[in-house]
């Protein structure tokens, strides 16, 4: 095969074409309002994923924007929602915690490269070798490592030095000043209240985003004091890459490795699962890595953090009719917008509402059906 061939085959394969827009004349009325359906449910998680990462809820805003855009035109899903996941948050917080949360912008740049390359050279196909119970006990644990997370934010105390979250939970709960910790757990409590009561009188409504918006205005009319995410940046920064030498690059790089394997392993499951929910298409798993991989370039250009199919949103946006891959890229236009005319609203939510958003959430990442399955099997 010629260079020639070689060149059009990958642009054949993984390159963006008309056929992902088929049906959109039809179609772009279900595409907008899922778009924006999935805008609101992927808000409250991208400022909980980013403030839960250790690099704050501005990083997790812009990585929703960017890399969800960017996958959502070169992956190979036409139902993929990406931006910052609870499996990246477990993996990141150990980083931030050993070089800073500077390294999380090289992490995600080399990690995207990794990714990208990964694609190229066809190894999209490996996720449909991994077992299912290896599937299942990796959701399991990284719910569990998302709630310990969550300790420190819920009694309001800064986040103890460690790598180990259960560690680091038992050291905040031992440093907890008890008195001062009852109005953050009362708004944990309202929050969980509202995640768990509410949907099962109506499910369409954004509870997520309300239960937020109700522990908000009751901490302000109450007067309380407790930390809240602060002012956000009025638009998106401009894209920089950082210069990286050998020395940062040795440092980082097995990190980055780590990233790029779960960037690629959870985002083909998500893929995968999309396509299990409807006939109308299926996804290509070479291309959906070069997506996910200029992805995580782009969202570290722009100072965001790694990114992944995000499982929960992607399912969101089939069920809420999504036909193609323009409700992603209305999702990144909900939510661009957000940064731009709602940053003052967001900069006084209380970060104890985002952690009991965090706890529901990774309860509901536990399938338990599934789980006894495996420990029958």
């Amino acid at each position: 095969m010629t260079a020639a061939e070689v060149v059009l085959t990958v642009r054949q394969r993984l390159l963006p074409r008309r056929s992902d827009y088929a049906g959109l004349a039809t179609s772009y009325r279900r595409d907008i309002l899922a778009g924006i359906t999935v805008g609101v449910v992927a808000l409250p998680l991208a400022l909980a994923f980013g403030v839960a990462s250790g690099v704050g809820a501005a990083a997790g805003l812009v990585t929703a924007i960017v890399a969800g855009v960017v996958a959502a035109v070169f992956g190979g899903s036409n139902f993929q929602v990406s931006g910052p996941t609870g499996a990246m948050t477990v993996v990141l917080l150990p980083i931030v915690a050993r070089y800073g949360a500077s390294a999380v912008v090289p992490v995600a740049i080399i990690a995207g490269v990794i990714v990208l390359a990964m694609g190229l050279f066809g190894l999209g196909r490996a996720v449909s070798f991994i077992p299912w119970p290896v599937v299942e006990g990796f959701t399991i644990g990284i719910a569990i490592i998302i709630g310990l997370q969550q300790v420190p934010l819920a009694i309001d105390v800064p986040r103890p030095e460690g790598d180990n979250t259960a560690v680091v939970a038992w050291r905040a709960l031992q440093e907890a000043d008890w008195a001062a910790a009852v109005q953050p757990l009362a708004i944990v409590a309202i929050v969980v209240a509202v995640l768990v009561v509410m949907p099962r009188l109506n499910r369409a409504v954004p509870w997520s985003i309300l239960a937020i918006g109700i522990a908000t205005v009751i901490v302000v009319l109450a007067g309380w004091h407790m930390s809240r995410i602060g002012p956000l940046p009025k638009g998106l920064p401009l894209p920089s890459i950082p210069v990286l030498d050998t020395a940062t690059t040795s440092a980082l790089f097995s990190a980055a490795l780590a990233v790029a394997a779960l960037a690629a392993i959870e985002s083909l499951l998500s893929a995968r699962v999309a396509d299990g929910m409807t006939s109308s298409s299926r996804y290509d798993p070479d291309r959906e890595l070069v997506g996910q991989g200029l992805a995580n370039i782009a969202s570290g250009a722009f100072g965001g953090m790694p990114a992944t199919g995000a499982i929960a949103r992607t399912a969101v946006n089939v069920r809420a009719g999504a036909r193609t891959r323009v409700s992603a890229i209305i999702h990144s236009v909900v939510l661009l917008a957000v940064v731009l005319v709602g940053g003052g609203l967001v900069a006084v939510i209380p970060l104890a509402a985002l952690a009991g958003v965090l706890m529901v959430t990774a309860v509901r990442m536990i399938d338990r059906r599934a789980a006894l399955s495996v420990l029958r099997s």
